[in-house]
């Protein structure tokens, strides 16, 4: 792989409440992804971003709680900087703006522009609410959006469809304080004069866009349509970056401007800190340095139009490379929003579940192509499957099976076709699992690595060592040195998702791991003869919220035929399922999940059934009733989000498409499925 260095920026979160999952899977986890995937290629990587801390969220959450702005940003500083501690989110270097640092960086910014001719004074008129006895900042003011008519934009932006607003725009303003209807006055503001800087714009993303995601190329694309206007970049407040000219007390640079200058400045504070202050001049200034940005939707023109105006206008700096925005995390059906406390925060939930299974849910629900939701049940249900039941076990089984019959890394023989033909796949899907990573295809990379979990596990429980061992001790030998190779390729694929697991494994092992070592290293096997203890389960059975059940332990001691079989199922085992045929006869939506149906079904019996399924976002309504499909009609009832369910239907998912499993004949309900 080719030499590379890379600057990384997340989006700046607000610190005006704790972080909730929308955050983390909207920014700060994929660029994390991504950052981990960088230094694993050797790349000389820089990762920035710090706290958001001024701006009208901070001040309306401040007279809401009777305190005063710095207050609400140093604590939500000091739980968002703990959030990132409990899910290793690994910055070089994490801030603020509330900084003398960060007011001197943007003093140089608005300066520059300035005496470069892209800022100038404007008189608008602003709204002014005649009971609060101030003019509306932007979060002070909502109304109808005069784009899509959602009830409920703000003056500076509109959540539903994403549209840069100016307060003047919105029909039935009001005040959020008080309700009151606002006058508009003219007051006097600095501006920054994109028209002045459209052409160049236009250019840059041009020959940008087309390595762009859709979202972020759409929705630039949407903005440029009309032209660039001018826009103010101060607002009338007394929280926020001073203005560096004599006259303007009583106002600041507003948060949309400086904001987004952090990124330079948290790059120039991290050279300060390293010792080398013109350190960030080689990320700055290279042309070869690649700058990403990583993002939500709603703060794309942010990053694609106004940063790269400000860079443009300021000149001499790198312009950004790609902007992989991400759609919503939504949570029951709608999206996260802390000023309308919508949604469940990251330090909260950690408190109930570890940080792997989150950062292993999230990343294979990571909104890339369109909105997803955080589903509770799902998110155990991949835990307990996919994250506990293939990859732990897997991993688990082998070394202890090594360890309990040999205590040290075993010698590889001569091999097997078999052999042979699982580690070309497992070597080749870890390297498309890295490109998918390059292009920041991060959902297709971890789809890409647990489809070799999946090939490990059936080439383990084919070689079926428990067996082999007793046979041919040197055949079982080079087998599990395979197994445990195709472990070092998953371990390596997956250490930019869930590296606390990772880590542990390594740490278990007795050698290091992708944390102190390069790509490459995947393709090396283990050191023969290194010794290997019995390990501990890396990942526990989680808890629906209605199980009464405890949870149980991954990898408990087992005897060789329950533990290295627990794959593999007898032809008695899958006689006790019984399949029938059903007919749908009514689908209702579920009462408390937008994931979920309730069906009515006929299986031939007096009574029809009630059972619950997710296949709410694969299949409307009218499409499922008729169909006959296949019901394992003995299952034992369970209540899913506390409807009962008496059976379950089958499906087919290729990680992309969901199919029912239907019969293509008239067989009557009830029939039963040999």
């Amino acid at each position: 792989m080719p030499e590379r260095k890379v600057f990384i920026g997340a989006a700046w979160p607000y610190a005006n409440g704790p972080l909730h999952l929308g955050h983390i899977a909207g920014c700060l986890l994929p660029a994390d992804i991504y950052a981990r995937y960088c230094r694993l290629m050797g790349y000389d990587t820089l990762f920035v971003s710090g706290s958001d801390m001024h701006g009208t969220p901070i001040m309306v959450t401040a007279e809401k709680e009777g305190i005063t702005p710095e207050q609400v940003a140093e604590n939500n500083h000091a739980s968002i900087k703990e959030t990132i501690r409990s899910l290793d989110i690994t910055y070089d270097i994490y801030t603020k703006t509330n900084t003398q640092h960060h007011f001197d960086v943007v003093k140089d910014i608005f300066l520059t522009l300035k005496n470069n001719g892209y800022i100038e004074t404007k008189t608008e008129e602003a709204p002014f609410c005649s009971n609060c006895g101030r003019f509306m900042p932007d979060r002070y003011i909502e109304g109808i959006c005069p784009h899509c008519d959602h009830d409920g934009a703000r003056g500076d932006q509109c959540d539903n469809c994403g549209k840069v607003l100016d307060a003047c725009e919105l029909r039935s303003p009001k005040c959020k304080i008080c309700s009151n209807v606002p006058v508009f006055k003219d007051t006097e503001h600095f501006y920054l004069l994109l028209s002045r800087l459209e052409n160049g714009i236009k250019e840059f993303v041009r020959s940008r866009e087309s390595d762009w995601r859709p979202n972020t190329r759409n929705n630039t694309n949407n903005f440029l349509r009309d032209g660039l206007r001018d826009r103010a970049i101060t607002r009338d407040l007394k929280w926020g970056v001073p203005i560096p000219m004599e006259g303007y007390d009583e106002k600041r640079i507003y948060v949309w401007f400086e904001a987004v200058c952090g990124y330079l400045s948290a790059s120039k504070l991290h050279s300060i800190n390293k010792g080398d202050p013109k350190l960030w001049e080689s990320y700055w200034k290279d042309p070869e340095c690649r700058h990403y940005y990583f993002l939500a939707k709603d703060n794309i023109p942010f990053h694609t139009i106004i940063w790269p105006a400000i860079l443009s206008g300021y000149g001499g700096l790198d312009l950004p490379y790609d902007i992989p925005s991400n759609e919503y995390l939504q949570w029951d059906g709608s999206q996260f929003s802390k000023s309308r406390g919508h949604g469940v925060t990251v330090n909260g939930f950690l408190k109930d579940y570890p940080v792997d299974p989150l950062r292993f849910y999230l990343s294979i629900n990571m909104p890339e192509k369109g909105d997803t939701n955080f589903d509770l049940d799902e998110f155990v249900q991949k835990n307990n499957t996919e994250l506990l039941g293939a990859l732990g076990n897997y991993l688990h089984r082998v070394v202890s099976f090594i360890s309990k019959n040999y205590g040290e890394v075993t010698r590889k023989g001569e091999l097997s076709d078999d052999d042979k033909k699982v580690l070309k796949e497992a070597e080749e899907h870890y390297r498309s699992a890295l490109s998918s990573m390059e292009k920041v295809k991060l959902k297709e990379g971890i789809h890409t690595m647990m489809a070799v979990v999946n090939e490990a596990n059936r080439y383990f429980n084919k070689q079926a060592p428990w067996k082999l061992i007793k046979e041919d001790r040197e055949r079982c030998a080079t087998v599990l040195n395979v197994s445990l190779q195709i472990g070092r390729l998953i371990t390596y694929g997956l250490y930019p998702y869930i590296p606390h697991a990772v880590e542990r494994w390594y740490e278990m092992i007795g050698t290091p791991g992708p944390k102190d070592g390069s790509w490459s290293d995947a393709l090396i096997g283990f050191e023969e003869g290194l010794p290997l203890k019995m390990p501990v389960p890396l990942f526990s059975k989680l808890e629906r919220p209605e199980d009464e059940e405890e949870a149980e332990e991954e990898g408990k001691d087992m005897d060789e035929e329950e533990k290295n079989e627990s794959n593999m199922i007898e032809f008695d085992e899958f006689m006790k399922m019984d399949l029938r045929v059903a007919s749908i006869l009514s689908v209702e939506d579920h009462p408390k999940a937008d994931k979920l149906y309730v069906l009515t079904v006929d299986v031939g019996e007096k009574e029809p059934r009630q059972i619950v399924a997710g296949m709410k976002k694969h299949y409307p309504k009218e499409e499922m009733v008729g169909k006959k499909i296949i019901l394992i009609s003995n299952m034992k009832p369970a209540k899913l989000r506390g409807v009962v369910s008496n059976g379950m239907l089958l499906a087919a998912d290729n990680g992309e498409i969901v199919s029912l499993l239907t019969i293509d004949k008239d067989v009557e309900s009830g029939s039963r499925i040999h």
